[in-house]
């Protein structure tokens, strides 16, 4: 986004007074309550804003060299940096690491000085200081003598993963009340060229038999607040509860572990599944509600797919991973004070354009989307929802033309985010040409999509 004169003008004279930002209760590291899918171990800080997950080194130096590839980057998490693992490393100690991190990280000044907000100790207790933080977080991490002598620790099968190394990331699903998350594993080869062949013949066993084969993507997992409970008929005939889905939880959500969508989710029942994902009228998503939100994914996965058709790479086993505002009184608020934020600026850009007899340039609009919300929003402001309410960053690219932004755009409440994640096995592979298993998954997933926003 380029900023002239103008924008900077409109920014100043805005005199809507900020939200406040939330702050922690106290300094720490915390599971992480709402994944849905891969490994044990991912935490979050005590705020929700960062999300640090242990990862291999092959996944620290994709995210780093994601920077030579913009247009991929804004599909990513937001990526603040990595982080050391010892087996000795406690919760506190790694928090202890964020502020130095969040200073390096190549983000917004604004998205950077909120950050450090929530870290600063004078704000709340130090992390050292709280009994739950001193133990340490995984025997799994290699001790220092290992990693003084280079021993690398083999990848878990199951759990957390064996690693000297975290990334913090930027978390998708913060700032909604209650997120619908689903995470889907893309692709229809899922294994790497590094893979055992125990496990190549395991994986290819995974794709024969699930909707990766056809369709190019299964649902890894799932979390729906006051979701229903799905049932199967049983060898005999009866029809019984899944018994790969758990809840409601103490939040309200049904949890759809990664059983579900493999062994019950078939080529046949697909949409009626990611139909429970959005359409959902115990927490009030209405018809119109759930069509809405299929259209914003939609429209973003073509995004998706238009990126991937222009990079060069192999991702094995990587997900997108959806989420958008679970609860439907909060979910049709939020789309409200977007569209009122909307028509402010749109007012105040007519009085200041007008006053300085400019003419402001008209927007482009997108044409291939119809969504049908029943709540009144036209292309203009489905354009401006899917820009503004959630942030995208390009890392390396206009980090002074998002600072102009950010401050504005993070008082929004949140309404949805798309993202892609897990690239523990990807890679960039010059002269291969797009990654077509990949693409097959995201143009199936935009295609039902779009049906379900019809």
């Amino acid at each position: 986004m380029s900023t002239t004169p103008e924008r900077r003008e409109l920014k100043r004279v805005k005199t809507a007074p900020p939200k406040p930002k939330h702050v922690p209760k106290h300094q720490d590291l915390v599971n992480y309550k709402h994944a849905v899918a891969g490994h044990d171990g991912t935490m979050c800080d005590a705020g929700g804003e960062l999300f640090v997950k242990p990862c291999t080194h092959a996944e620290v130096e994709f995210y780093e060299s994601a920077k030579e590839h913009p247009d991929f980057a804004e599909l990513m998490p937001v990526f603040c940096g990595s982080l050391n693992l010892l087996n000795t490393t406690t919760a506190a100690s790694i928090h202890q690491q964020l502020p130095s991190l969040i200073d390096q990280a190549e983000i917004p000044k604004g998205l950077k000085d909120e950050l450090k907000s929530h870290l600063d100790p004078s704000i709340a207790p130090a992390a050292a200081e709280i009994d739950t933080t001193k133990d340490p977080l995984t025997a799994d991490a290699p001790s220092k003598e290992e990693v003084g002598a280079g021993i690398k620790r083999p990848e878990g099968r199951t759990g957390p993963i064996k690693t000297d190394r975290a990334i913090a990331l930027l978390n998708a699903s913060y700032g909604f009340k209650k997120p619908n998350i689903m995470d889907t594993k893309m692709g229809q080869q899922l294994w790497s060229k590094h893979a055992s062949q125990e496990k190549r013949e395991r994986f290819d066993k995974i794709t024969e038999s699930t909707t990766h084969k056809n369709f190019g993507f299964r649902i890894a997992g799932m979390q729906v607040y006051k979701g229903s409970h799905p049932t199967y008929i049983t060898p005999d005939g009866k029809e019984e509860l899944s018994t790969n889905v758990s809840g409601p939880n103490e939040e309200g959500f049904m949890m759809y572990n990664k059983f579900w969508g493999r062994d019950e989710v078939n080529d046949s029942n697909l949409v009626e599944s990611l139909k429970q994902f959005v359409f959902n009228e115990g927490a009030g998503l209405d018809e119109d509600l759930g069509k809405l939100v299929a259209g914003l994914f939609a429209r973003d996965l073509r995004r998706v797919e238009e990126v991937l058709q222009a990079e060069e790479s192999r991702m094995y086993s990587s997900s997108l991973l959806f989420v958008f505002e679970g609860d439907g009184p909060a979910l049709r608020a939020a789309i409200e004070e977007a569209k009122a934020e909307e028509a402010e600026r749109e007012r105040i850009e007519t009085e200041l354009l007008t006053s300085l007899n400019k003419r402001s340039a008209p927007r482009a609009v997108s044409a291939n989307l119809r969504v049908d919300s029943g709540i009144g929003m036209d292309e203009e402001e489905l354009k401006f929802v899917t820009e503004s309410v959630t942030f995208d960053h390009e890392v390396g690219v206009g980090i002074e033309d998002d600072d102009e932004d950010f401050d504005e755009m993070s008082s929004f409440p949140k309404i949805y985010a798309l993202k892609m994640i897990d690239f523990a096995h990807a890679e960039w592979t010059p002269g291969l040409g797009p990654d077509e298993a990949v693409l097959l998954g995201v143009r199936s997933l935009a295609e039902i999509f779009e049906k379900l926003s019809d």
